[in-house]
């Protein structure tokens, strides 16, 4: 009786241990995954949207890959297995810092096919046709992902292995994966437009309703990697798919055509680079607008004590959203494709200018809208984010998109995979905001093989020139200011590394002249309070998806944002 009353007790304490074990952990038990939402690793980390893509980017370290052959793995992955924004249909803009210390931005943004026009998605009237850059074949720009990770894997792989890399999203394309429940969810509820837009039957537009652990299959889509494969670039921009693509764009009025697809380049730009207190802050130049408005951003509330404030109280939560109507303000009006337009990256990011934009700043008023302009000088939220640091010291961070959820929602007939809209991240009309109530004006016009304006922020951030934090985020108009508010968590207000990525979030882009916050995550009093000071206060649903290595203490601490099935992975 003592030795079975012993391993009871045993057992009871082996059960609680390792409940103690799980929260540590941060696994979230209700998905179809083991989801590890924190953890730190001696080695090499990562944190992505799927665990599967995780997985298959640690086995590409595990083999003695970097951060770039663990991340084109991970591209390749999230196109099947995270099909709402991973992509081979869409594209991104990746930092990429070696453990010398150089870095290197690449932009693989989509470009406007050769047939575009600035009136393109205007009616007779000059006024936009609804929908018309939003959904189906007329919103697509031209693919930039495969030709992005051919050209880092030609500069930067360690493996020197291209069929290695891409193998992985072949087999769980043919093999399938489990849906988790938000998966099944999102497939469900765009069930209908994915019929509406796609005549051929696929899985996306499948009558079948899906349910969680439904293994979720794409024959067309292993085929097309498999070309993709066995012929680099060429095997997606050339041949059979190519003809595949253009052929799908001829039947639906599309215009995108071979041509487009050949001449297609992803190009090597100059990071943009700015000190923060003892921090270098690495992010992207234009065509994204990330790297100016986080620059304009910490520059902006860097003289306050926003660290004795605290977070999230009303003086720190006033300055930072003052500081962001300000950026977005100067995003409306200054930033597109610097090859098209003369972008003023310079002026913008001069700490006098941002100095001389903050001076009407009133430490207990909102600014009125109008009384906010761009200053004068002589971007469904569906995007996704991977970090990823290896065991050589390299990190890499990557944002990569269709735009909207499932992109344009076409499905190229017997390719299998799925198209961006990021035709709407243009301008198409002039003050007229997008699907993220982003407006634009000539800086961000429609012009043929010009890249239109995005928000993604992959951002690295270096603390006395050594490797600190590797993070970004999906959220289109949001991602800039989820970026800015989870370094202030980690630099101003010493959050724990996981606290940083789960803390609640807000949002201000000028125009609407919302103050949105996460529904929860302002009380009563604060609200009233803000109101008060002027702003306008409206809570939302959850803003961003954050994915964050942090490098301190010999240690990599990983964090996957609890907001979604993120996962992290390493060793």
């Amino acid at each position: 009786m003592k030795t079975q009353k012993l391993f009871q007790i045993l057992n009871v304490s082996m059960i609680i241990g390792f409940l103690i074990f799980l929260h540590s952990c941060k696994i979230d038990q209700s998905s179809i995954y083991s989801l590890q939402k924190y953890k730190v690793y001696d080695n090499a980390a990562v944190s992505t949207a799927h665990p599967v893509a995780s997985a298959i980017a640690v086995k590409i370290l595990k083999e003695g890959g970097n951060a770039i052959d663990a991340a084109i793995a991970a591209q390749f992955a999230l196109a099947v297995c995270y099909p709402v924004a991973g992509n081979i249909g869409g594209g991104g803009f990746m930092i990429y810092r070696e453990q010398n210390g150089r870095l290197h931005s690449l932009d693989y943004r989509e470009t406007a096919p050769a047939r575009s026009s600035e009136s393109m998605y205007l009616d007779a009237a000059g006024n936009v046709i609804k929908d018309l850059s939003t959904k189906g074949h007329l919103a697509v720009g031209i693919p930039g992902s495969v030709d992005g990770m051919y050209e880092a894997f030609k500069k930067f792989s360690k493996l020197q292995d291209w069929k290695q890399l891409v193998q992985p999203a072949i087999d769980i394309a043919e093999k399938g994966f489990k849906l988790t429940k938000k998966q099944a969810k999102n497939l469900n509820d765009k069930k209908e437009v994915f019929q509406e837009v796609n005549q051929h039957q696929n899985p996306f537009n499948s009558p079948n309703r899906y349910r969680a652990g439904d293994v979720f299959i794409q024959k067309d889509l292993a085929h097309t990697l498999t070309l993709i494969r066995d012929e680099g670039r060429a095997g997606f921009y050339e041949g059979e798919n190519a003809q595949r693509l253009a052929q799908e764009m001829q039947k639906h009025q599309g215009i995108i055509g071979t041509d487009d697809l050949k001449n297609y380049q992803s190009v090597w730009r100059d990071v943009i680079s700015f000190p923060y207190k003892n921090y270098t802050i690495h992010s992207m130049p234009p065509p994204s607008s990330g790297g100016i408005l986080l620059a304009q951003l910490m520059q902006s509330i860097e003289p306050y004590p926003i660290k004795s404030w605290g977070f999230q109280d009303v003086r720190s939560i006033h300055l930072m959203t003052e500081a962001e109507k300000r950026a977005y303000a100067d995003r409306a009006i200054h930033l597109g494709d610097g090859d098209f337009y003369p972008v003023p990256v310079e002026d913008l990011i001069n700490p006098h200018y941002v100095t001389e934009r903050m001076r009407d700043f009133n430490i207990s008023k909102a600014s009125d809208l109008e009384s906010i302009q761009a200053g004068q000088f002589d971007e469904s939220e569906e995007t996704t984010h991977f970090s990823i640091v290896d065991s050589y010291g390299n990190a890499v961070s990557i944002t990569t998109t269709l735009n909207g959820g499932y992109g344009s929602k076409v499905v190229v007939e017997g390719a299998g995979y799925l198209l961006n809209n990021e035709m709407d991240d243009f301008s198409a009309k002039v003050g007229v905001p997008n699907m993220y109530g982003l407006v634009g004006a000539e800086a961000n016009k429609i012009e043929p093989g010009k890249r239109m304006l995005s928000s993604m922020t992959p951002t690295i951030v270096e603390k006395e020139g050594k490797l600190f934090m590797v993070l970004g985020t999906p959220g289109g108009s949001t991602i800039i200011t989820s970026v800015f508010q989870t370094i202030l968590n980690v630099i101003e207000f010493e959050m724990p590394v996981g606290k940083a990525v789960e803390a609640p979030r807000f949002h201000h882009q000028w125009k609407p002249e919302d103050l949105f916050y996460e529904n929860g995550a302002f009380a009563a009093d604060k609200v009233k309070s803000l109101e008060k000071m002027g702003h306008q206060v409206s809570s939302r649903s959850s803003i961003g998806r954050v994915e964050l290595i942090v490098a301190q203490n010999g240690k990599l601490e990983a964090a996957a944002d609890t907001r979604g099935d993120d996962h992290v992975d390493g060793f």
